[in-house]
Formats: C-alpha cells, structure tokens, sequence
C-alpha cells in the first residue's frame, strides 16, 4: 500500500539561506509557499515528480520548535564528482567522497540549518541493488 516517500519536513533558520541551498545550489524548483498570517512560513521543494522537500521556518510559532529528528537524509545522483564540486563551487564544504560499506559512492555536507546531507551514487555492486549484507566498521 506505501509506494514512496512523499516527502520530508526540515525546520529552517534562515528560510532564504535555505531556498538558496536547495534551489541555487543543488537546483531542486520550489513547488509553493506556506502563508501563515500573510506571511511567508514555508515552502515545499520538488526533488522529482513525486519527491519533495517539505521546509518550515523554525522559531516559538513553529510547531515543536527547535525538536531536530532528522539524523540525516540523503539523495541520490547519477554524477557524484559533478553535484560535490557544484556545492563546493558555491563556497560549501563537503567531506571527502568515499566508496561506502554498501558499495555506493558518498559524500556528505550539512545545510544552513545543520541538517547533514549524504549524497550517493549506486555502483552495480551497491547493496541497494544486489541486497548483500552491509557491513560496516564505523
């Protein structure tokens, strides 16, 4: 009956800084806008056609305001080197790409509200694809 992740919900600081991240940086189109009060309270992302990014703007009238949950999400792409150097390009620190434990190349970097990001990309071997165990010494 699940079919996908509709979608995430991060809480946001600076809700400019993060459109820019999201949209300018890694060029992911704004859907829409949350008005609260006339005011501009949110947006929602689109990643791809059924995938999104859902953002609030954190502070006392946020529901459960500064409650993190997320550990970290991540988003796939079919040119890691090319999506690593763009952020860098913007003047964002990445950590070094790596070939993960499930065989799927990463990278990581954290939005302007702290969220870490982890970016993939699947290799034939990925553990995505070909369910071999993960083993992992971290």
């Amino acid at each position: 009956m699940i079919t996908a992740l509709a979608h995430i919900c991060i809480g946001a600081d600076d809700l400019e800084k993060t459109r820019w991240f999201y949209c300018d940086v890694l060029g992911f189109d704004k859907k829409f806008d949350f008005i609260k009060d006339g005011e501009l309270f949110g947006f929602y992302l689109q990643i791809s056609d059924n995938n999104f990014i859902e953002v609030f703007r954190n502070g006392a009238d946020a529901p459960e305001a500064g409650r993190q949950r997320i550990k970290h999400f991540c988003l796939e792409t079919d040119d890691i080197d090319a999506i690593q150097a763009r952020i860098e390009d913007h003047g964002l620190e990445t950590r070094p790409k790596k070939l993960g434990a499930d065989n799927s190349w990463q990278f990581w970097c954290t939005d302007p509200n702290g969220i870490d990001m982890e970016f993939h990309q699947y290799t034939a071997e990925s553990s995505q694809h070909t369910g071999a165990d993960c083993i992992v010494d971290w």
